[in-house]
C-alpha cells in the first residue's frame, strides 16, 4: 500500500446478488477502484465485537465494470475496523435489529477512528418515513399510528391516502385507499396487525403519475438532476424494482428549496450520501441507509456521482 492510498471497508448485501449495471453501491466502489484504494469486503456476518474493539473477517475487493464478471474476492483476514479510513455501510433494508447491532458495531470502528458513510447514529435516528416528521412544512398530510379508527378518519378525512409500513422498501405493501373502498379495512388491519405496529397514512398526492422523484444529496448538496420514477400503467407505485421508468430531470425550485432545508440537517448529522423522495412538491421519505440512483443518473447526465462522494470523503478523512 502506497503513502496515501485510502483504505475502504464496505458493508453489504452479498455482491454476487447485485445487479451491476444499475447498482450505487457498485458505482461507488468502481470510483474507489479509480482512485487506487484498498477495498475491503465484508457482509453483516462478518462483523463482530471483542472486548470493545469492533473488528471483522474482510476480504480483499477488486471491482470492474463488467455485467459478466463484476467482482474479485481475495482470502478472508481478520482486520480492527478503525484501522480503516472510511467504511460505506451499504446494506439493504430491513431495517430490523440486526441492522441496529450493526450499527453499534460500526459506531465503535467510528470511535477507533474511521469515518462511517452515513454516521451510525444517523442510521439508527432517521426511518426514511418517519424522519419526514422532521420536515412537516415540506410534507402533505402524513399520520403515523398504530390505531386503525385514527386511519380510517384519516381516511374520511382526506378522501384518497397512501398507507404504508414503516420499514419496508421497494414499494412492498404500499396500498392506496379511496374513502367508500371496502377493502379499508382489512388493509389497515394488515399493515397496523391489528393495532399491534406503527403504520404511515399519507394524503395521496396525484402528481404521483409524473414520477416520485429521488434527488441525491452529497454532505447536504443536491445533485442538480432528479430520477422521475415514473410508475407503470396501472401501478400507482414509483419503485424501480416494481416497473417504474427512471427519467432524469433537472430540479425544479421547489425541489430545491426542499433540499435547501433538508440538506443541511442532513450534513450537520454525519450523513454524507443521502436520497430524498419528492412527489409533486412535496416530501415524502428521507433515505440514508442504502440510497440508489446513482447510475441513471451518471448515464442520463454524463456525471460521476460517486466521484464527488469521494471528493467529500476525502476531505473529510483528511
Amino acid at each position: 500500500m502506497t503513502r496515501g492510498t485510502l483504505r475502504i471497508g464496505v458493508v453489504m448485501d452479498p455482491i454476487e446478488s447485485i445487479t451491476p449495471y444499475k447498482d450505487s453501491s457498485l458505482a461507488m466502489l468502481l470510483e474507489a477502484e479509480r482512485r487506487s484504494a484498498e477495498i475491503h469486503y465484508f457482509r453483516q456476518k462478518d462483523l463482530k465485537l471483542l472486548s470493545g474493539r469492533a473488528g471483522g473477517h474482510s476480504q480483499r475487493l477488486k471491482v470492474t465494470d463488467d455485467d459478466s464478471a463484476w467482482f474479485e474476492l481475495g482470502a478472508s483476514k481478520e482486520i480492527e475496523l478503525g484501522d480503516l479510513d472510511v467504511i460505506l455501510m451499504r446494506k439493504d433494508p430491513p431495517f430490523d435489529m440486526e441492522y441496529i447491532y450493526t450499527t453499534y458495531i460500526l459506531d465503535r470502528a467510528r470511535e477507533a477512528g474511521a469515518l462511517i458513510v452515513n454516521h451510525p447514529q444517523a442510521l439508527r435516528d432517521m426511518n426514511e418515513k418517519a424522519y419526514t416528521a422532521w420536515f412537516p412544512e415540506c410534507t402533505p398530510a402524513t399520520l403515523i399510528t398504530r390505531s386503525m379508527a385514527e386511519m380510517k378518519a384519516f381516511l374520511i378525512a382526506n378522501d384518497r391516502i397512501v398507507v404504508k409500513p414503516l420499514d419496508g422498501m421497494g414499494g412492498r405493501s404500499i396500498f392506496v385507499v379511496h374513502k367508500g373502498d371496502n377493502n379499508a379495512n382489512v388493509i389497515f388491519e394488515t399493515l397496523t396487525d391489528y393495532g399491534q405496529r406503527f403504520a404511515m397514512a399519507q394524503v395521496f398526492i396525484p402528481e404521483i403519475s409524473a414520477g416520485d422523484k429521488r434527488i441525491l444529496l452529497i454532505n447536504g448538496v443536491a445533485v442538480p438532476y432528479a430520477l422521475a420514477r415514473i410508475p407503470p400503467d396501472g401501478d400507482n407505485r414509483g419503485n424501480l424494482v416494481m416497473g417504474a421508468k427512471g427519467v432524469g430531470q433537472e430540479l425544479s425550485d421547489v425541489d430545491r428549496s426542499i433540499c435547501e432545508q433538508v440538506g443541511p440537517v442532513l450534513r450537520d448529522s454525519g450523513v454524507l450520501f443521502a436520497g430524498i423522495d419528492i412527489i409533486g412538491d412535496y416530501l415524502t421519505e428521507v433515505n440514508v441507509t442504502s440510497p440508489t440512483g446513482i447510475r441513471e443518473l451518471d448515464q442520463q447526465f454524463g456525471l460521476n456521482i460517486a466521484g464527488l462522494l469521494f471528493d467529500a470523503i476525502e476531505q473529510a478523512v483528511g
